[in-house]
């Protein structure tokens, strides 16, 4: 007959690591899916007006945005509480608007030039003579295909 015994002093067995390069990846892959890089950082706030009739862009890349609303709270102190235009992440003046559309147009390739949309957005409260002084600068540049964006009024 055999002796049954325990042994005491047995190890546990190593962890297998084979499949960690596997969880590895799917998380990456999972951030680099569901995340999404800001292209400019808000210098002014806007809160977009709203509106009934919207359509959707639908090349996004062929789009230039100019930003106008009030300073944010850090940036007050040194451009005051006035409406500022900002173009890319900088502030900038009315005059700015024609080289910015010149170098936003070099930027794209020469199939993509005469689809370049310029879009506006502009906050609810901004007077509309600076929206005016902007359009006139865009006549200038001859870009003529002009975006408002706005957000979806909801019926309550």
């Amino acid at each position: 007959m055999s002796k049954f015994r325990k042994k005491g002093d047995k190890e546990l067995p190593a962890i297998s690591t084979a499949s960690l390069p596997d969880i590895v990846f799917m998380l990456l892959f999972f951030f680099m899916v569901s995340t999404t890089m800001r292209e400019v950082t808000y210098m002014v706030d806007i809160k977009l007006p709203t509106a009934t009739e919207l359509s959707k862009l639908e090349k996004k890349s062929l789009v230039s945005y100019i930003y106008v609303g009030e300073p944010k709270l850090q940036y007050q102190k040194t451009f005051g509480m006035a409406p500022r235009i900002q173009l890319n992440d900088q502030f900038a003046n009315v005059a700015d608007i024609q080289d910015y559309i010149i170098a936003e147009r070099e930027s794209r390739s020469e199939a993509e030039r005469n689809q370049m949309i310029t879009s506006i957005k502009v906050d609810e409260n901004t007077k509309m003579g600076i929206v005016t002084d902007i359009k006139q600068e865009l006549r200038k540049s001859a870009a003529l295909h002009i975006n408002y964006s706005s957000r979806q009024r909801v019926d309550r």
